[in-house]
Protein backbone atom coordinates (compact mmCIF):
# COMPACT_ATOMS: atom_id res chain seq x y z
CA UNK A 1 0.00 0.00 0.00
CA UNK A 2 0.96 3.56 -0.45
CA UNK A 3 1.20 6.52 1.18
CA UNK A 4 -1.62 7.94 -1.13
CA UNK A 5 -3.27 4.44 -0.67
CA UNK A 6 -3.07 4.46 3.25
CA UNK A 7 -4.68 8.34 3.70
CA UNK A 8 -7.50 7.70 1.17
CA UNK A 9 -8.28 4.38 3.53
CA UNK A 10 -8.26 6.66 6.97
CA UNK A 11 -10.09 9.54 5.69
CA UNK A 12 -12.60 7.07 4.19
CA UNK A 13 -13.73 6.31 7.66
CA UNK A 14 -13.68 10.09 9.14
CA UNK A 15 -16.95 12.18 9.81
CA UNK A 16 -16.65 15.22 7.58
CA UNK A 17 -15.56 17.63 10.93
CA UNK A 18 -12.95 15.47 11.70
CA UNK A 19 -9.10 16.22 10.98
CA UNK A 20 -6.22 14.24 10.05
CA UNK A 21 -2.89 15.01 11.63
CA UNK A 22 -0.29 13.38 9.60
CA UNK A 23 2.30 11.72 12.27
CA UNK A 24 5.88 12.41 10.20
CA UNK A 25 7.94 12.37 13.46
CA UNK A 26 11.11 11.06 12.24
CA UNK A 27 10.08 10.54 8.77
CA UNK A 28 12.29 12.12 5.39
CA UNK A 29 10.92 14.78 3.64
CA UNK A 30 10.22 13.11 0.19
CA UNK A 31 7.28 11.11 1.93
CA UNK A 32 6.10 13.86 3.65
CA UNK A 33 6.26 15.86 -0.30
CA UNK A 34 4.32 12.58 -0.91
CA UNK A 35 1.31 12.91 1.10
CA UNK A 36 1.36 16.87 0.88
CA UNK A 37 0.95 16.21 -2.55
CA UNK A 38 -1.88 13.80 -2.48
CA UNK A 39 -3.80 17.14 -0.50
CA UNK A 40 -2.47 16.06 3.50
CA UNK A 41 -1.61 19.88 4.85
CA UNK A 42 -1.94 18.81 8.75
CA UNK A 43 1.74 17.46 9.78
CA UNK A 44 2.35 16.69 13.51
CA UNK A 45 5.89 16.06 14.88
CA UNK A 46 7.16 16.10 18.19
CA UNK A 47 10.77 17.28 17.85
CA UNK A 48 11.69 20.83 18.06
CA UNK A 49 14.53 20.78 15.63
CA UNK A 50 13.38 18.15 13.42
CA UNK A 51 10.07 20.12 12.91
CA UNK A 52 11.72 23.51 12.48
CA UNK A 53 14.19 22.00 9.34
CA UNK A 54 11.47 20.63 7.91
CA UNK A 55 9.24 24.03 8.03
CA UNK A 56 12.51 25.63 5.96
CA UNK A 57 12.32 22.94 3.41
CA UNK A 58 8.60 21.93 3.13
CA UNK A 59 5.77 24.46 1.16
CA UNK A 60 4.82 27.48 3.29
CA UNK A 61 1.39 26.38 4.11
CA UNK A 62 1.65 23.01 5.55
CA UNK A 63 -0.18 23.18 9.05
CA UNK A 64 2.41 22.10 11.98
CA UNK A 65 1.14 20.33 15.14
CA UNK A 66 3.84 19.72 17.73
CA UNK A 67 2.39 16.92 19.66
CA UNK A 68 5.51 15.82 21.54
CA UNK A 69 6.30 17.14 25.40
CA UNK A 70 7.29 20.64 24.38
CA UNK A 71 9.97 22.36 26.54
CA UNK A 72 9.56 25.68 27.65
CA UNK A 73 13.38 26.60 26.59
CA UNK A 74 12.85 25.36 23.02
CA UNK A 75 9.34 27.25 22.07
CA UNK A 76 11.13 29.90 20.29
CA UNK A 77 11.90 28.15 17.36
CA UNK A 78 8.66 27.29 16.54
CA UNK A 79 6.56 30.42 18.10
CA UNK A 80 6.88 31.99 14.32
CA UNK A 81 5.25 29.43 12.34
CA UNK A 82 3.75 26.28 14.69
CA UNK A 83 -0.06 26.10 13.53
CA UNK A 84 -1.14 24.03 17.38
CA UNK A 85 0.31 22.54 20.10
CA UNK A 86 -1.32 19.27 21.29
CA UNK A 87 0.14 19.30 24.52
CA UNK A 88 -0.32 22.03 26.53
CA UNK A 89 0.34 20.10 30.62
CA UNK A 90 1.32 22.52 32.74
CA UNK A 91 0.29 26.37 33.29
CA UNK A 92 4.04 27.09 33.55
CA UNK A 93 3.96 25.77 29.80
CA UNK A 94 1.10 27.66 28.48
CA UNK A 95 2.75 30.70 30.14
CA UNK A 96 6.11 30.19 28.80
CA UNK A 97 4.40 29.65 24.97
CA UNK A 98 2.42 32.95 25.65
CA UNK A 99 5.64 34.47 26.04
CA UNK A 100 7.46 33.55 22.87
CA UNK A 101 4.67 34.08 21.09
CA UNK A 102 4.25 37.73 22.26
CA UNK A 103 7.86 38.15 20.73
CA UNK A 104 6.47 36.94 17.44
CA UNK A 105 3.29 39.27 17.84
CA UNK A 106 1.11 35.82 17.23
CA UNK A 107 -1.75 34.16 18.95
CA UNK A 108 -0.59 30.21 19.18
CA UNK A 109 -3.64 28.06 19.15
CA UNK A 110 -2.92 25.24 21.91
CA UNK A 111 -5.06 22.05 23.52
CA UNK A 112 -4.90 21.60 27.31
CA UNK A 113 -3.52 18.02 27.42
CA UNK A 114 -5.32 15.65 30.21
CA UNK A 115 -3.66 12.88 31.76
CA UNK A 116 -6.22 9.75 31.12
CA UNK A 117 -4.55 6.91 31.06
CA UNK A 118 -3.36 4.36 33.48
CA UNK A 119 0.20 4.71 32.73
CA UNK A 120 2.91 6.83 34.37
CA UNK A 121 4.85 7.84 31.23
CA UNK A 122 2.02 9.52 29.66
CA UNK A 123 2.06 13.65 30.74
CA UNK A 124 -1.07 15.51 31.50
CA UNK A 125 -3.37 17.98 33.79
CA UNK A 126 -6.25 16.46 35.86
CA UNK A 127 -9.64 18.47 35.73
CA UNK A 128 -8.98 20.38 39.15
CA UNK A 129 -5.64 21.49 37.39
CA UNK A 130 -7.18 22.78 34.50
CA UNK A 131 -10.23 24.52 36.45
CA UNK A 132 -7.72 25.97 38.81
CA UNK A 133 -5.80 27.46 36.02
CA UNK A 134 -8.71 28.48 33.82
CA UNK A 135 -10.14 30.46 37.33
CA UNK A 136 -7.14 32.34 37.83
CA UNK A 137 -6.33 36.18 37.13
CA UNK A 138 -2.45 35.27 35.62
CA UNK A 139 -4.78 32.79 33.14
CA UNK A 140 -7.31 36.01 31.93
CA UNK A 141 -4.16 37.82 31.43
CA UNK A 142 -2.71 36.07 28.82
CA UNK A 143 -3.35 37.35 25.21
CA UNK A 144 -1.31 35.26 23.15
CA UNK A 145 -2.44 31.94 23.41
CA UNK A 146 -5.71 30.66 22.48
CA UNK A 147 -7.35 27.49 23.98
CA UNK A 148 -8.71 25.55 21.20
CA UNK A 149 -9.76 22.33 22.94
CA UNK A 150 -8.07 19.23 24.86
CA UNK A 151 -5.87 16.43 23.71
CA UNK A 152 -5.34 13.10 25.66
CA UNK A 153 -3.36 9.60 25.30
CA UNK A 154 -5.63 6.52 26.35
CA UNK A 155 -3.27 3.89 27.75
CA UNK A 156 -1.53 1.56 25.31
CA UNK A 157 -3.36 -1.74 26.40
CA UNK A 158 -5.40 -4.52 24.00
CA UNK A 159 -8.75 -3.81 25.99
CA UNK A 160 -10.94 -1.77 23.53
CA UNK A 161 -13.41 -1.57 26.80
CA UNK A 162 -10.75 0.31 29.04
CA UNK A 163 -9.86 2.70 25.76
CA UNK A 164 -13.43 3.87 25.12
CA UNK A 165 -14.19 4.61 28.70
CA UNK A 166 -10.41 7.01 28.83
CA UNK A 167 -11.75 8.32 25.89
CA UNK A 168 -15.16 9.23 27.08
CA UNK A 169 -13.36 10.68 30.00
CA UNK A 170 -11.76 13.47 28.07
CA UNK A 171 -15.21 14.15 25.83
CA UNK A 172 -16.64 14.86 29.41
CA UNK A 173 -14.00 16.66 30.06
CA UNK A 174 -14.18 18.96 26.82
CA UNK A 175 -17.81 18.83 27.62
CA UNK A 176 -17.36 20.58 31.13
CA UNK A 177 -14.73 23.04 29.86
CA UNK A 178 -17.12 24.05 27.09
CA UNK A 179 -20.08 24.63 29.22
CA UNK A 180 -17.96 25.97 32.11
CA UNK A 181 -14.99 28.34 30.47
CA UNK A 182 -15.36 28.51 27.15
CA UNK A 183 -19.70 28.66 26.32
CA UNK A 184 -19.60 31.45 22.76
CA UNK A 185 -16.50 30.40 22.05
CA UNK A 186 -16.09 28.99 18.72
CA UNK A 187 -12.55 28.40 18.61
CA UNK A 188 -12.97 25.93 21.24
CA UNK A 189 -14.16 23.54 19.31
CA UNK A 190 -11.21 20.25 19.03
CA UNK A 191 -11.23 17.04 21.03
CA UNK A 192 -7.55 15.68 19.95
CA UNK A 193 -7.51 12.04 20.39
CA UNK A 194 -7.09 8.93 18.50
CA UNK A 195 -3.71 7.36 17.00
CA UNK A 196 -2.89 4.68 14.32
CA UNK A 197 -4.22 1.83 16.40
CA UNK A 198 -7.17 3.31 18.58
CA UNK A 199 -8.89 5.96 16.09
CA UNK A 200 -11.98 4.39 15.40
CA UNK A 201 -12.99 4.22 19.32
CA UNK A 202 -11.77 7.57 19.57
CA UNK A 203 -13.55 8.70 16.37
CA UNK A 204 -17.04 6.64 18.27
CA UNK A 205 -16.06 8.78 21.03
CA UNK A 206 -16.50 11.98 19.68
CA UNK A 207 -12.69 12.82 18.51
CA UNK A 208 -12.31 15.70 16.45
CA UNK A 209 -8.61 15.04 15.25
CA UNK A 210 -6.90 12.26 14.90
CA UNK A 211 -2.81 11.88 14.84
CA UNK A 212 -2.11 8.84 12.96
CA UNK A 213 1.81 7.99 11.43
CA UNK A 214 2.66 4.44 10.98
CA UNK A 215 -1.21 3.39 9.05
CA UNK A 216 0.42 6.12 6.98
CA UNK A 217 4.17 6.21 6.69
CA UNK A 218 5.41 2.14 8.06
CA UNK A 219 6.72 1.66 10.70
CA UNK A 220 8.38 4.80 12.84
CA UNK A 221 12.32 5.27 11.59
CA UNK A 222 14.09 6.04 14.57
CA UNK A 223 17.08 8.71 13.34
CA UNK A 224 20.29 9.47 15.04
CA UNK A 225 21.10 12.37 17.30
CA UNK A 226 17.07 13.04 17.00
Amino acid sequence: MSITDNIDGIKAHLPEHVRLVAVSKTKPNELLQEAYNHGQRAFGENKVQEMAGKYEELPKDIEWHFIGHLQSNKIKYIAPFVHLIHGVDSFKLLKAINLEAMKVNRIIPCLLQFYIAEEETKFGLSIEEAAEMLNSDEFKSLKNVQISGVMGMATYTNDDNQIRKEFACLKTYFDTLKMDYFAGKPEFKEISMGMSGDYLLALAEGSTMIRIGSNIFGERNYLKNN
